[in-house]
């Protein structure tokens, strides 16, 4: 199996040093990620105390993309303001999913032309609580996005003319199949020092291949079809439904 890493809530204001130990495992193991950048993060929960942020973080965010890493945009400003699960219901709330068309094409315009004036140009997107419903897919395509970080399968594929990344059903299933692609979506801003021994061991793995993310963009996208989205869309609802009921 092989396995690409991606990380949520990257922002100036982030747990840095929670950030920059996680970091300094994927150096160990030469693993280049996808990060998830938040242009205007104005959710109160992604502020954490610890370790201050680089003197310029866009400038170190371009040096991470010059050094392999790869950046997606998470979001616009990271608040939820619906309680819809959209097309992927791990979660039931959102900050695009159950917005107009219009409303969500101007959000995700406006993180685009921040992440631009700041002279990082992206394609991928990166919904916050992985929640977007056709609104979001169609505004995406209009703002110039051609791909999302989300979706469960053993390789990337295509649905509404967009490229769809899949990540991790269960971390503990991925790693007993022998063939196919993943993503292990990691949270830095809630890394502890046990997760930091888990994660370590999971590099550690002899049947896992742990790749680039660049890598991951580069494989053939197999055309998904309604059937499969909704045996997706059920896996989806399951997983939320079991985590609320344990």
């Amino acid at each position: 199996m092989k396995i690409a890493v991606r990380l949520d809530d990257i922002t100036p204001d982030m747990d840095w040093e929670r950030f920059f130990r996680f970091k300094a495992l994927l150096d160990k193991y030469q693993v280049k990620p996808l990060i998830g950048v938040v242009p205007d993060n104005r959710d109160p929960d992604l502020v954490k105390k610890g370790k201050p942020a680089p003197d310029d973080f866009w400038a170190y965010i371009k040096e991470l993309e010059g050094q392999g890493w790869v950046i997606a945009m998470h979001g616009c400003r990271h608040v939820y303001t619906t309680d819809r699960p959209g097309l992927f219901p791990l979660n039931n709330f959102s900050e695009f999913a159950g917005l107009s068309y219009e409303k969500q094409k101007k959000l995700l315009a406006e993180g685009k032309r921040l992440l631009a004036e700041k002279g990082i140009d992206t394609e991928l997107f990166m919904a916050p609580a992985h929640s977007y419903d056709k609104n979001t897919l169609r505004a995406l395509k209009e703002t110039g996005f051609t791909g999302l970080t989300d979706g469960f399968g053993t390789a990337p594929y295509r649905f509404f003319e967009l490229d769809f990344y899949p990540i991790s059903f269960v971390l503990r299933r991925t790693f007993q199949k022998k063939e196919g692609y993943s993503t292990m979506v990691v949270h830095t801003g809630t890394v502890s020092d046990q997760d930091l021994e888990r994660y370590e061991g999971y590099f550690q793995r002899q049947d896992v291949s742990w790749i680039a993310f660049e890598e991951y963009l580069r494989l053939p996208k197999k055309r998904r079809g309604l059937l499969g989205r909704w045996s997706e869309f059920c896996m989806a609802k399951g997983k939320y439904l079991m985590g609320r009921f344990r």
